[in-house]
């Protein structure tokens, strides 16, 4: 297991001394999208309004609205990718078909 790190990042105007095992530059860049999310939704006349708790809740939602929609776009890139890897197999069987198939027109 690589070595725990202890790194400073700023969210939301505050540091934060977080520790973790992912790399420092990892760990700042989710402090910074986090950070970026609270900016995004601190413009919003609606977020400010609402109390601390519900403003809480509010980022979770969002940050789980993001990983849902990053998981199921990973998905369906998976399913291309799966798709593309059959139709490249199919193709590859066809052409060695047709090459034995010229193959025996040739001998003749």
């Amino acid at each position: 297991m690589s070595a725990r790190n202890q790194i400073q990042v700023l969210i939301n105007g505050q540091i934060f001394m977080i520790s973790g095992y992912e790399s420092d530059e990892y760990i700042q860049k989710v402090a910074s999208y986090l950070s970026g999310k609270l900016s995004e939704l601190q413009k919003t006349d609606g977020y400010r309004r609402l109390t601390k708790e519900k403003q809480h809740m509010v980022v979770q939602l969002n940050v789980a609205d993001d990983y849902f929609k990053a998981k199921r776009q990973v998905e369906t890139l998976e399913n291309d990718v799966a798709y593309r890897d059959k139709e490249i197999f199919e193709l590859k069987q066809q052409l060695m078909d047709l090459q034995r198939q010229l193959d025996e027109v040739k001998k003749k």
